[in-house]
């Protein structure tokens, strides 16, 4: 088969190739899946380029996510799988197996049944950006009816945010930085959509509601004194991504507030939640909640470039197309 693969970090274009290898078979417990799309995530290239570095066994197929079509399974495993349209999750998560290939083994339980109202593109979508908005939104306590901050909505993981949260009765109130950004997050169903640049922010957010329940945080050291402002002693900041590796805490501040705050990292998180978060998601996508963002399409021939616009950070989605 063709797979793209690396065998050491680095730059994209130094680093990724694109081989023709041995089909892999599916072990006890697993299933192989012809892969349609593959979905490209930040983690990926992290991953590829060293900046979060994880052991290699002689080569990685890179990316976590994707669409696909059982098309064999291996033992204890029902033959009745074969031929199911799936998505995809953590393929390459302490595997070589990834979905930047034109086939995958996963475990069982990471192929998880597409329903037919949901395009391959969103189910490429799904895996690490809607199982962390999932750990955000639900951890300690599911947020129906709360009022929920998502910080920058118009990303993967603020966009299911938004439409989780939704789903859910919460009252969301979205920030997005420019026009096509604060529309995705409009679409979305945000109640409210503030502009992060504009200077009144915390203004226009209080006029909406002057506390929130929960905060889902993309960047916590940037964001970190308007989130305490709009918390009070039943507030929960989950944040799952920081511009900077460090922060300085006020702690009489936080103190003051009363405020909870988490830290999510969805490859950490235990195994019965992240089975919860799929049954969420499936039935989310069932009932068609779920929406795709805009698709930026790629070869597998094209993978460097496709990391590259992940670093450069693209609005939308990148994905890797092997059919």
């Amino acid at each position: 088969m063709r797979a793209a693969v690396y065998d050491h970090t680095g730059p994209a274009r130094d680093v990724l190739r694109v081989v023709e290898i041995e089909r892999p078979e599916p072990g006890p417990g697993e299933v192989r899946v012809r892969v349609d799309v593959s979905g490209v995530n930040p983690t990926d290239v992290k991953a590829r380029s060293g900046e979060v570095p994880r052991p290699i066994d002689e080569f990685q197929v890179p990316h976590q996510d994707g669409t696909g079509e059982i098309d064999a399974v291996g033992e204890g495993v029902s033959e009745k799988r074969v031929g199911q349209r799936v998505w995809l999750w953590f393929a390459a998560a302490g595997r070589r197996w990834g979905t930047a290939a034109e086939w995958t083994v996963v475990p069982d339980e990471q192929a998880v049944l597409l329903p037919p109202t949901a395009s391959d593109e969103l189910g490429a979508m799904l895996g690490v950006p809607a199982m962390t908005a999932h750990r955000c939104l639900w951890v300690d306590e599911p947020p129906n009816g709360q009022t929920v901050l998502v910080a920058g909505a118009a990303g993967a993981v603020g966009h299911f945010s938004v439409e989780l949260a939704k789903w859910a009765q919460a009252r969301v109130v979205a920030t997005a930085g420019g026009p096509e950004q604060i529309g995705r997050a409009r679409e979305a169903g945000a109640d409210l959509v503030v502009d992060y640049h504009a200077p009144d922010v915390l203004d226009r957010i209080q006029a909406f509601t002057p506390l929130v329940d929960r905060v889902v945080e993309v960047a916590l050291s940037a964001n970190l004194p308007l989130d305490l402002a709009l918390s009070g002693p039943n507030t929960r900041i989950v944040t799952y991504s920081s511009f900077e590796p460090e922060l300085t805490i006020r702690v009489r501040e936080c103190m003051n507030h009363n405020v909870d705050m988490r830290f999510v990292l969805v490859y950490g998180v235990p195994r019965p939640a992240l089975r919860a978060a799929v049954h969420t998601i499936t039935v989310a996508l069932s009932e068609m909640v779920l929406t795709e963002l805009p698709v930026h399409r790629f070869a597998l021939d094209q993978i460097a470039e496709a990391h590259e616009a992940v670093e450069k950070g693209i609005g939308g989605k990148v994905l890797v197309y092997l059919r």
